[in-house]
């Protein structure tokens, strides 16, 4: 540890979140709007091609946390896959903001499809092997919980950028440029994190799991499951939020392209502080009761949105989500480090990789029923593109920014009373 105080420090380590999240979120924000109103690729087409990464995304997120947990190198066992990405990532995340002027439908989609699967291959590996850290690095209730608080602290920054920074880029300099000068953001922050991380030498002998004796024991981790599931219908609302905020500015307050920016900062800027009041709340509570109570508060927090009639609506409902959004953020890494730590105790193997990897595939699952979303109620109210907008584009777009997200999220409320973890009553008098 000759480095000093910042190596392992949550500080350094957080930087790969602001690193990773900048890109992500603006990818998430803003690729429904780039593709299918500015460029005009028709929904029907946007969605099979969701439909296809989904199933590839099936196959690479399980495999990528798997083989991260058997890789034996002297510089570890993720920051080699990190390092070998990073470049890769750049150039994928450009790649999907850049379509080539005046295709047609299918070349459209062919580059649609071909970049998404790029981008999604090599974010997966970042994602698994970033996040297969974190329970590595920092042991204990105490660490983790300021780790996990710092990391929320910079997933904002970074979204406040990815959302309402990106609208002032592509309208100044087009969309190609803002994924490049994101693009670089990313490649130096990443680097400073890697740079202070150092992984602990003794997991390199632990003893190592078969593919199919490690899916067997993640498949039959009950709470896992349920607990992934649930926050995949929520995760679906984060999505759907950022990626309707365009639509919904345009049809439904009917304000100028620019105000998109003040529309995003209002959510994202008012989570900062509200961050503070979720952490606050969920001291005093057993931590799966807290993050059931943040999901019902999320499911009430979206109703104001189908009121929304001007900028100033807009913008208040938007911060009444941001609290919402802030407890949906801090309290679910602090269950699933229960989930972890009670499965290396029953196996005493550390399966961080595959762990990783499979929740984050459940909650990227989230995506196609972000992409469904659209199609059926598109269909339903006549929107096509914006080029074929149909009768009633205010009204498609009241239903995909409220109704839509009240009845995920009470799915998800139900859910959340199926998660038990055993002895999470006890949890207090260790912590």
């Amino acid at each position: 540890m000759g480095q000093g105080k910042a190596v392992n420090s949550p500080w350094m380590y957080a930087f790969g979140m602001l690193a990773m999240m900048i890109p992500s979120h603006a990818f998430s924000t803003f690729y429904s709007y780039y593709y299918v109103d500015k460029l005009g690729l028709g929904l029907g087409l946007a969605t099979l091609a969701r439909t296809i990464f989904m199933i590839w995304d099936a196959v690479n997120q399980p495999m990528a946390g798997y083989f991260s947990d058997r890789t034996n190198t002297k510089h570890g066992r993720r920051k080699p896959w990190i390092y070998a990405s990073v470049p890769l990532f750049m150039i994928a995340f450009v790649l999907v903001f850049s379509a080539p002027e005046g295709m047609s439908q299918i070349g459209l989609f062919t580059w649609f499809l071909i970049a998404l699967l790029f981008y999604e291959a090599v974010a997966t590996i970042i994602w698994v092997n970033y996040g297969a850290l974190f329970p590595e690095l920092f042991r204990g209730d105490t660490i983790r919980k300021k780790a996990s608080a710092i990391q929320q602290g910079y997933q904002i920054v970074a979204i406040l950028i990815g959302s309402a920074v990106a609208p002032i880029l592509f309208n100044a300099l087009g969309f190609g440029s803002m994924s490049i000068i994101f693009g670089f953001m990313f490649v130096v922050f990443m680097i400073l994190c890697m740079r202070f991380t150092q992984e602990d030498t003794a997991y390199r002998d632990t003893p190592k799991m078969g593919l199919k004796e490690s899916f067997a024991a993640t498949l039959t981790n009950k709470p896992f499951w349920i607990f992934n599931i649930s926050n995949s219908f929520a995760q679906t609302v984060n999505g759907l939020l950022s990626s309707m905020i365009p639509f919904y500015a345009k049809y439904v307050l009917r304000v100028e392209e620019g105000m998109v920016t003040v529309l995003l900062a209002s959510i994202f800027v008012s989570v900062i502080p509200l961050v503070g009041v979720w952490f606050w709340i969920i001291k005093r509570m057993d931590p799966v009761k807290a993050w059931r109570f943040s999901l019902l508060a999320y499911a009430v927090s979206v109703i104001p949105l189908w009121f929304g009639s001007t900028l100033l609506g807009g913008i208040l409902a938007g911060i009444i989500v941001g609290f919402g959004l802030a407890g949906f953020l801090v309290t679910p890494p602090v269950v699933n480090s229960l989930i972890i730590d009670r499965d290396f105790a029953e196996t005493g193997r550390r399966r961080e990789g595959i762990y990783t990897a499979v929740s984050g595939f459940i909650t990227r699952s989230s995506g196609l029923i972000s992409a469904l979303a659209f199609l059926i109620v598109g269909m339903i109210f006549g929107y096509e593109s914006g080029d074929k907008p149909g009768d009633d584009p205010e009204t498609t777009f009241r239903v995909l920014i409220s109704v839509v997200p009240l009845m995920l999220l009470l799915v998800s409320y139900i859910l959340s009373y199926f998660v038990r973890l055993r002895g999470e009553e006890d949890d207090g008098h260790h912590g």
